[in-house]
């Protein structure tokens, strides 16, 4: 799981991971918090998944803050990359 925490909501942060996410080789959702910070549920290689984050943080530079990491084991039962409301 990777939070995202700043200006994250209402910048169209879930819209641009879902159109990252179609370049990487992972699957997973990302959705809005109730405190103002985005979290998306990735799986997929340690590669793909750095990957992915890097360019999504890149990419909302100007309205991430901080992005904090959390390792689990994979639930593969995952399939494409959604956004969940």
């Amino acid at each position: 799981m990777v939070v995202f925490t700043g200006m994250v909501q209402g910048v169209g942060f879930r819209y641009t991971a879902r159109e990252l996410a179609e370049q990487f080789a992972i699957s997973g959702y990302v959705r809005n918090c109730s405190d103002g910070a985005v979290e998306a549920v990735v799986e997929g290689e340690a590669a793909e998944i750095d990957a992915f984050v890097e360019a999504l943080s890149s990419r909302m530079a100007d309205y991430v803050r901080k992005v904090t990491q959390q390792i689990a084991p994979p639930r593969g039962d995952m399939e494409g990359f959604t956004i969940r409301h």
